[in-house]
């Protein structure tokens, strides 16, 4: 019942934590776009007033003309607009979705002991750190470093090696799935830190010292616009890392940190050129197609470097790093086949099943209500767990039990040969 109950959390908390981030990367996304389109006025009214940028735009049937004031207008409004909660909601409803599926169950999800044998409370209290370490990190080297001539460069360096350090270090610590949304959260913690300790308090300090007739400390706009187009880079790999966890291939693989670090590469480049092309287009910078092409280049190099080597006659894959070879699955094969023709039997899947499976899928615990100890029960979810076990290998969960790539092989031959259970 618990299992049935964390389910619905899950449902109910990403549903909300996506419907945020859409709010929070959308206004993001146009500010920025907004940002690279403005022009000049042409009207002597909007210059006298302080206008330095507009742009005339048509949306859903009507005519906008957004503005932008050099500095700010003479009088400031007394109802403003503050864009912040969106940032919090994701962060709020991100972090109880880690909690309620990788926090709660560490010992299934966050701990893979084949890499750290710690407790529960130590993996949770290092998961945890790296949300802090990694923004007090980021914050240290843009204090220091960002005001600097050629700062954004130096900055933009230094940000880079100390993601692919902390991806390193969370792939060899923590299960490959719940390594690469711990990176992804991580990053993301420092985008809804930006907002919150950043962006909004600054704007708040130069409101009040309009109003209050008081000069405007130019640093709050500087570091503002600096933490938010930090924030639009960041964001094309936060989503790959959320996104990977559907996809074993990437954080199964032996490199899983560089595999993770090619693609969040590949995603800041390719908002780049993003980011730049409508500046382009007003003849501001050059055409920043080059970093299309390399970021969609890590891409292509990603997808043929971790693509599976061909199966062999027995629907076993080679080549991986340190996994037995064809031959060894193929002995394990025909050591288990006890049927007509070779082909294997229910009595010979059991076997592997009993030692691997039963113990989350038995009658003591049914995880995520799926139950394999019986032929009827087997033959029920055969699919799934020819796929789960055999073509992604998500199954066991962080490879808990042990299950060898030759027993792998002897379900694969077994679904392959007709999923028998008689």
């Amino acid at each position: 019942m618990e299992s049935y109950y964390l389910d619905w959390a899950n449902l109910l908390l990403r549903w909300v934590h996506v419907i945020t981030a859409i709010a929070w990367i959308g206004s993001s996304f146009y500010f920025v776009f907004l940002d690279s389109s403005l022009v000049k006025p042409e009207s002597p009214e909007l210059q006298k007033l302080g206008v330095g940028g507009e742009l005339w735009a048509v949306h859903g049937g009507g005519f906008y003309n957004p503005q932008k004031y050099a500095v700010a207008p003479a009088k400031v409004p007394d109802h403003l607009h503050w864009f912040y909660w969106e940032s919090y909601s994701t962060w709020l409803t991100g972090f109880s979705l880690f909690t309620v599926s990788y926090l709660w169950n560490a010992s299934t999800y966050l701990i893979d002991k084949s890499l750290m044998n710690w407790s529960s409370g130590a993996a949770i209290s290092v998961a945890v750190s790296f949300l802090a370490v990694f923004w007090i990190l980021y914050d240290v080297i843009c204090r220091a470093f960002g005001q600097r001539k050629h700062g954004d460069a130096l900055v933009g360096a230094l940000i880079f090696l100390v993601v692919c350090a902390v991806s390193w270090l969370a792939c060899h610590w923590f299960a490959g799935r719940a390594a690469f949304l711990l990176v992804g959260a991580m990053i993301a913690t420092t985008m809804s830190a930006n907002v919150f300790f950043c962006i909004i308090p600054g704007q708040r300090t130069t409101v009040k010292d309009l109003r209050e007739g008081r000069a405007v400390n130019p640093i709050h706009g500087l570091r503002a616009k600096q933490r938010s187009v930090h924030n639009t880079y960041f964001t094309l790999p936060v989503l790959f890392a959320m996104l990977s966890n559907h996809y074993s291939f990437t954080y199964s693989h032996p490199q899983n940190w560089l595999v993770l670090i090619v693609m969040m590469l590949a995603g800041a480049l390719i908002r780049q050129f993003f980011v730049m092309r409508h500046g382009f287009k007003l003849g501001r910078n050059s055409h920043p197609w080059p970093y299309a092409v390399v970021g969609v280049a890590a891409i292509v190099g990603a997808v043929v470097w971790l693509q599976p080597a061909p199966p062999d006659a027995h629907g076993a894959s080679s080549g991986a790093s340190g996994a037995p070879t064809n031959a060894t699955n193929s002995v394990a094969i025909n050591e288990a086949s006890t049927g007509a023709n070779g082909q294997l039997g229910y009595a010979d899947v059991q076997k592997v099943l009993e030692q691997r499976c039963y113990m989350c899928h038995g009658a003591q615990l049914q995880m995520k209500n799926v139950r394999l100890d019986s032929p009827a029960l087997l033959k029920q979810h055969a699919q799934a767990v020819y796929q789960q076990v055999v073509v992604t290998k998500i199954m066991p969960m962080n490879n808990a039990t042990q299950i060898t790539d030759a027993e792998r092989a002897v379900i694969g031959k077994w679904f392959t040969d007709g999923a028998k259970t008689e």
